[in-house]
């Protein structure tokens, strides 16, 4: 075969797998869709993966196939045994080593370009993307690992912020800057070994610093920040070693990725440079009486299972609000059957779902997913909103900052002006929450206290367990 018609079938490959890519991409909109665009992206990322192992370029097969079958049984032991509830920080460490396979391209080039077995036609142009290759890939692994381990409680997930963090960033992006400036304009191969080894420390170090102030309440947005990164590194990759499936790849995560983050903010009422640079979750500074205007003085009424039962046995309208105390216990499956109880005894069920409920993009969409729930009773924020006067209960599955009313009453608060699922509106509200403290963001929930709120200490599995067997009881009754 010769060399023209074998780069016009790897291209053409390339192209197909494209296709597959947005197919699959724009299939994951849709509950209904999303499994069958997960298989067709899956596909082409195969066929690009076998049409690259076809390519010339390919010497020695050893390390690849060592590191496919390596990866086959990683994945494998992920898919069987990660829970759902470690989800979240298992896409931020995905994430991470997307990031970090991007850096291992672009300092395995810099090293051929160095060692003479590669000469390029454009050296400014090669020099640059392997410069971004390895900064935004350096920036993504050490960013991702900081958030995993927030995620994952492995350090608190409070805002970190000391004196002087903002200059010392800035000096760390200067320097990184003018490192790589030195590094592809320098044109003296010891130089450029010294910039790459300072960008390249500085790029992890950023990572850590610039997530290092972000607070566990804005983890949404920095795991969608975080993959689109990702996108961009491997995007830069692709350009490295001339790969135009992964330029595309790495385009189509990199937009998605900056279209979800805009989403994210903008459910919050906050700026990317608000979520990045504001400290969100380090304790509030003591204030003044008039600073407080809005909040509620109360106490927390707790309510039994039997009595929750009773309340709910007599609804006819009711909003489920899930949030992450429902991932944390894996209670998908009761709050399912619970949904289907309700029904059976004449209500009207809604799931309401807050865009950056959870701790990344989607995370009560996938677990009610799991769980089998209907697509056509979830219902966003905007939806429910207008209705939630006419809610007879709503039950508030763990969630905290998404409906505590501080966001529109409380202008001391962090989190004011936020758009809230309005929960505090329908008649009565049942909270299910593990004990008295905060929620992960650290912040008190007014909702909590207010008049028509009842809260439902324990587990929420176990918790809803108990409601539902008094359903069962009744049924059997």
């Amino acid at each position: 075969m010769s060399s023209e018609l074998r780069e016009i079938l790897i291209n053409s490959a390339y192209i197909v797998a494209s296709i597959m890519f947005v197919l699959g991409l724009k299939m994951l909109g849709r509950q209904a869709t999303a499994r069958k665009g997960n298989l067709i992206s899956g596909i082409g990322m195969l066929i690009a993966i076998l049409v690259t192992l076809l390519d010339r370029h390919v010497i020695d097969y050893t390390w690849i196939g060592v590191g496919l079958v390596a990866g086959t049984v990683i994945g494998l032991i992920c898919a069987r045994f990660i829970k759902m509830t470690s989800m979240p920080e298992m896409v931020a460490l995905l994430n991470g080593f997307g990031g970090l396979a991007s850096l291992i391209v672009g300092a395995a080039e810099y090293f051929r370009i160095r060692g003479g077995t590669v000469f390029p036609d454009h050296p400014t142009f090669t020099l640059t993307v392997i410069y971004l290759t390895i900064l935004i890939g350096g920036i993504t692994f050490t960013g991702s690992v900081y958030a995993f381990c927030k995620l994952a409680e492995w350090l608190s997930g409070r805002s970190i912020l000391f004196r002087g963090q903002h200059l010392v960033n800035g000096l760390l992006v200067v320097l990184t800057l003018l490192s790589g400036v030195a590094y592809v304009v320098s044109g003296n191969p010891e130089v450029q070994l010294i910039a790459v080894g300072i960008f390249t420390v500085l790029a992890l170090v950023l990572g850590w610093t610039l997530v290092m102030p972000i607070g566990g309440g804005d983890m949404p947005v920095v795991i969608s920040m975080l993959n689109s990164l990702s996108g961009v590194a491997a995007c830069a990759a692709g350009f490295v070693i001339g790969n135009n499936v992964l330029v595309v790849a790495g385009c189509l995560v990199g937009t998605s990725g900056v279209i979800l983050t805009n989403i994210m903010c903008k459910a919050m009422n906050r700026s990317l440079a608000n979520v990045l640079f504001s400290g969100f979750g380090t304790a509030p500074a003591p204030s003044s009486g008039a600073a407080t205007e809005g909040v509620v003085q109360g106490e927390l009424k707790p309510i039994s299972a039997e009595d929750t039962f009773a309340v709910l046995e007599a609804a006819r309208q009711v909003v489920i609000i899930p949030g992450y105390g429902m991932a944390v216990s894996q209670a998908q499956h009761v709050v399912r059957e619970l949904g289907e109880m309700l029904e059976n005894n004449g209500a009207e069920v809604r799931f309401a779902i807050h865009p950056v409920a959870g701790r990344m993009p989607g995370h009560m969409n996938v677990l009610l997913a799991e769980a089998n729930v209907p697509y056509e009773q979830l219902v966003e924020m905007d939806s429910i909103n207008p209705l939630m006067p006419t809610m007879d209960v709503a039950i508030v599955i763990g969630a905290n900052d998404v409906v505590n009313p501080a966001a529109a009453r409380d202008k001391s608060s962090p989190i004011y002006g936020m758009p809230i699922i309005n929960a505090h509106e329908a008649r009565t509200v049942i909270c299910l929450k593990r004990g008295k403290g905060t929620g992960f963001s650290g912040l008190e929930n007014h909702l909590f206290m207010m008049p028509n709120t009842r809260m439902l200490y324990g587990d929420a599995k176990g918790s809803l367990q108990g409601v539902v067997s008094e359903f069962k009881s009744l049924a059997s009754g």
